[in-house]
């Protein structure tokens, strides 16, 4: 009896590779965040610049992510609450003289979160259940609409924008593009991705991945599918106002395309280049782009959208899931909702 015992509590190979497989997420997180801490330090100035300009797209990554990764809801209009907030909170500084980080950011993911509850309360609150293809053409017109009136509109600058934003300010200090500026950046990046990792992982996330799979069933359970997705799609559109912020105090102007389709378009490409549904492929899709398109454009100044617009095609084509499907199992993909399952329990069923 004893040796039976001893026996069925030893863990079994394909056991011990099933939880060897689950650390892999959190060493991709870990090393990414490494070599984002340390990267100042062996960047010139000017690449500097660029790395925070990068990472404040992947903060904007991160909100596209949650909507169509997670939800299964294609925004093709994220750039509507990157550019509002950007335009609000730049109007706040001109016109009021307001630079306080303690309050042009809330300000910026306020705006961003009014919004996108306002577009997603029209596109998916309706009395039927509203399609992708109407929510993705109904986001794409959203954010063609918008770049229209930035253009036209001469109190927001027409074709020109904003320019000359006066920097970001803590007290007396200004916080100008540089180190600080990326550090600063670095903190929300990370701030806002363990929120978005805590909310994906918890029984919310299990809801949304149940509608990105199977939106019928989520109802069938006693859902609200629609309140869900406005959720969602509100919270997606406040971590994007936050990085239209930042991206607009740290370029120092802002202008139409920052509401346009191209930049809803490029936002897609990081995921779909990263990997969906897994945050850390929005991260990395946003990088690999953005590091490639800086080298390319430097190297092959004539060609180089054609090159990348290839290398996009082959990765998508070949590996749907993004480049984390190189690394991430299918499972460790998805999440894990709950415990595995003990030995004894396979042995009774």
């Amino acid at each position: 009896m004893t040796e039976t015992t001893q026996t069925t509590s030893l863990p079994l190979p394909g056991r011990v590779g099933r939880q060897r497989r689950w650390r892999v997420l959190p060493i991709i997180e870990v090393a990414v965040l490494v070599i984002a801490v340390l990267l100042p330090f062996v960047l010139k100035d000017y690449l500097t610049i660029y790395a925070t300009r990068v990472l404040i797209l992947c903060l904007f990554a991160l909100s596209f992510d949650l909507v169509w990764g997670y939800a299964g809801i294609m925004s093709f209009g994220q750039a509507v609450f990157f550019g509002t907030a950007g335009y609000g909170v730049a109007l706040i500084a001109r016109d009021l003289g307001v630079t306080s980080i303690l309050l042009v950011l809330p300000a910026g993911l306020l705006i961003g979160f009014a919004f996108a509850l306002l577009l997603g309360g029209f596109l998916l609150l309706g009395r039927h259940p509203s399609s992708v293809i109407f929510v993705s053409l109904g986001t794409l017109t959203g954010s063609y609409a918008a770049d229209r009136v930035a253009r036209g509109w001469y109190y927001l600058g027409g074709q020109n924008g904003i320019p000359s934003i006066p920097p970001m300010t803590l007290g007396s200090y200004d916080i100008t593009e540089g180190p600080v500026y990326y550090y600063m950046t670095l903190g929300i990046l990370l701030a806002v991705y363990l929120l978005c990792r805590f909310l994906v992982r918890s029984q919310f996330g299990l809801a949304l991945a149940g509608l990105r799979e199977n939106e019928q069933r989520i109802a069938f359970f006693g859902y609200q599918v629609q309140r869900l997705k406005a959720i969602i799609f509100s919270f997606a559109g406040a971590v994007a106002g936050l990085a239209g912020s930042l991206y607009a105090f740290h370029e120092g102007f802002v202008w139409p395309n920052m509401l346009g389709v191209v930049i809803s378009t490029q936002v897609v490409l990081y995921v779909l280049f990263g990997g969906s549904g897994t945050l850390i492929g929005a991260v990395i899709g946003t990088v690999a782009i953005e590091a490639v398109s800086f080298w390319l454009s430097n190297s092959y100044q004539d060609i180089w959208p054609i090159i990348l617009g290839v290398l996009l095609l082959l990765v998508i084509l070949f590996r749907p899931a993004g480049l984390v499907s190189l690394i991430l199992s299918e499972r460790e993909r998805v999440g894990n909702f709950g415990r595995l399952p003990e030995e004894g329990d396979r042995g009774s069923s």
